[in-house]
């Protein structure tokens, strides 16, 4: 301890002293030592006699003051080592009795967790109103999930029984980091494994292998008293037992759910693909061939398996499969993904807070898009009604038609050109809910009919089943086509004309369609009835005729469908020979037929050189030589009598244009019709 640090802070409280003028005089102060010299300090022998009047310490060696508002000046030190003399504490009784104050990082950390406690979090609805959110505690995705279910369980919660509800009760005692990445996967393709190592969110999670364990833990749930049956929904549609909540569940899958070879593959990138293909010495160019042709290599051979038949070697996990997959899944590290029955629940949720009417798998990104400003809508007053599903078991056959709806739009529109075995699936689907669409038409036609006033039956059944089983029935139409089953697509086109209650926007095609079949195919596939084939054709296309006539006076029929009944008319009236006075005229709503302009110009054509004139024509065909074969599909050249030089016809033409005093641009897109 330096003599500094002993005069600042551990120095004993000194008395003051009374003392004299001739102590006043004094100019400097002194330090005297108890037991020492006095030749210690100047004038010793004057101070002598005045040193009774100073306090004195016990103990040899210490000094002290005569002035203590005054620093000494230390003329010997008589101090060596710190301990040579106590020290008195500088604490006051009160200090000594608090309790020692922590000062390392636990300390700090319990004093954040604390003042964080002390403040007031906003709730749900006031952080989406003010659009602030704090990392770590909450965040948009979270309160966006919550606000959907606190939402339908305040307002409609008689559509859920009691094994749902324990699994929204074990939802809301999962805490922030847990719900956070549950959400996140949420919104991703749900049916997809992810790596745990490339997720991130480090800035809302802090323990990423507690947070998933918290997800894959498995919970109890009580048995229920209102699920349906097994393959008895009342359209014999039996939904994917992994959908169903039984026993017990989890929010999240192991690994161990990843059983073959292809969907292990697909846990890797293309590139890390290509580099296990090489070891495995395959080739294939995109994805799906690679895959392909580890799957057929993994077929092929065999580990080795000592003492075994090759059916005990592949039932041991000796074949070449499961050394691919264990090597993908030493390279990708542990996976997760959401649990079926639990992500069907939530979108079941998010179908009845949204009111959707088309199955999506991006329910929350709407709103999620709409709180970032990302999208605008006006502002809306929200009265939201709960008799749109008025029980459970109508709800649930709503959500599987809309399933079975987007399984059969992705059949159709996004997996290419559809294969025969695609279309049987489609018609397979159409049949097994038609019963069930009759017996709803028959429903809301007796509704319509006693029950709802003031058109308020429009709206509700938008949500009906029998709404997505009608188009439903509609996509089945054209696997009957394809097959050339003409006379029971007839058959299905005269029922759909037949009811006014769902998809009234699509009857003008069902209206085109019905009589394209009765002028070209029904005269053949129904009985004559003891007419001659002429006497059968003329029959039929008078029938055509009617069609036609009844899709132009339908109110339901778009005007856009109108163009082609009126020349589908025409048409069949030239061919049944009717007289004109009879024939109808459609002049007053026919659009005025476009101007005709002719527009000259100069064309600049290359002459063609000698190689032309003498190369074979096999020589043309090929693309050898400058024939006029190779100039199709080129643009033309012309002389630009405007600015000078050379143009394209499109830039000639607008010149014509200017010369006449017009302005305008030329565009190939569809910009025009989407101003």
């Amino acid at each position: 301890m330096s003599l500094l640090d002993y005069w600042d802070t551990q120095r004993p409280n000194a008395k003051r002293r009374k003392t004299t003028s001739a102590d006043d005089k004094l100019a400097t102060p002194t330090i005297k030592f108890a037991g020492g010299d006095s030749d210690n300090t100047p004038e010793s022998s004057s101070e002598s006699s005045s040193s009774s009047d100073a306090p004195l310490s016990k103990d040899a060696g210490v000094p002290t003051l005569d002035r203590v508002d005054s620093y000494p000046i230390i003329a010997e030190s008589g101090i060596e080592h710190e301990n040579d003399f106590p020290v008195s504490n500088s604490q006051t009784e009160l200090e000594s009795s608090l309790p020692a104050v922590q000062d390392d990082s636990q300390a700090i950390e319990e004093y954040e967790a604390a003042r964080l406690a002390s403040q007031d979090e906003p709730d749900l609805h006031q952080r989406l109103q003010d659009g602030k959110w704090r990392k770590g505690r909450s965040s948009i995705y979270v309160d966006a999930f919550n606000l959907a279910l606190e939402t339908v369980l305040d307002e409609e919660a008689h559509l859920f029984d009691e094994v749902e509800m324990e699994v929204f009760k074990q939802w809301r005692e999962l805490d922030y980091e847990a719900q956070y990445l549950y959400v996140r996967l949420f919104l991703r393709k749900t049916s997809a494994w992810h790596r745990i190592n490339r997720l991130g969110y480090y800035s809302d999670i802090a323990d990423m292998p507690r947070v998933v364990a918290s997800l894959r833990h498995p919970r109890s749930l009580p048995t229920s008293s209102c699920a349906l049956p097994t393959g008895e929904t009342p359209a014999d549609i039996d939904p994917a037992p992994s959908l169903r909540l039984t026993g017990e569940f989890r929010f999240a899958e192991h690994m161990d759910q990843i059983t073959t070879l292809e969907e292990a593959s697909s846990l890797l990138l293309l590139d890390e693909l290509k580099m296990l293909a090489k070891e495995a010495k395959v080739q294939g160019k995109s994805k799906n061939e690679l895959i392909a042709a580890l799957h057929r290599s993994s077929q092929k051979q065999t580990g080795l398996g000592w003492n075994s038949t090759p059916s005990t070697t592949v039932s041991n996990g000796l074949n070449r499969d499961d050394h691919f997959m264990q090597k993908i899944f030493d390279h990708t590290g542990d996976c997760i993904r959401l649990s079926a029955g639990p992500l069907a629940l939530f979108e079941r949720v998010h179908l009845v807070f949204y009111r959707s009417t088309e199955w999506t798998e991006k329910s929350l990104t709407t709103i999620i898009l709409a709180k970032i400003s990302r999208k605008k809508f006006p502002d809306y007053i929200v009265c939201r009604s709960s008799s749109i599903f008025p029980t459970r078991a109508f709800l649930l056959e709503f959500e599987i038609a809309l399933r079975t709806q987007f399984q059969i739009d992705n059949l159709l529109e996004f997996s290419g050109t559809p294969t025969v075995e695609h279309l049987t699936r489609i018609k397979d689907l159409a049949y097994k809910v038609y019963p069930r669409w009759r017996a709803l038409l028959a429903e809301e036609q007796r509704k319509e009919e006693t029950i709802y006033e003031y058109g308020e039956g429009a709206y509700l059944r938008r949500f009906s089943p029998a709404w997505v089983y009608t188009r439903i029935i509609h996509k089945g139409l054209h696997p009957l086509g394809r097959f050339k089953e003409h006379r029971e697509e007839h058959r299905l086109l005269t029922e759909l004309l037949d009811q006014r209650l769902f998809h009234a926007a699509r009857r003008g095609a069902w209206y085109q369609r019905k009589a394209l079949l009765e002028e070209h195919y029904m005269w053949a596939l129904t009985p004559a009835e003891g007419r001659s084939e002429d006497g059968q054709r003329k029959h039929w296309r008078r029938i055509a005729l009617r069609t036609c006539e009844a899709g132009l006076e339908d109110p339901h029929c778009h005007l856009i469908f109108h163009y082609d009944l009126q020349k589908r008319i025409l048409k069949l009236e030239r061919a049944l020979k009717i007289v004109k006075r009879e024939q109808h005229d459609f002049g007053h709503v026919r659009l005025a037929k476009p101007a005709e302009r002719t527009i000259a110009g100069i064309q600049i054509v290359e002459p063609e050189s000698v190689s032309d004139t003498t190369d074979p024509p096999s020589a043309a065909a090929n693309g050898n030589g400058n024939s006029n074969s190779t100039r199709r599909g080129r643009p033309t050249v012309w002389v630009d009598e405007r600015e000078g030089g050379e143009c394209r016809v499109e830039t000639m033409c607008l010149n014509w244009y200017r010369a006449q005093g017009w302005k305008g641009y030329h565009s190939e897109g569809g910009i025009i019709r989407t101003l």
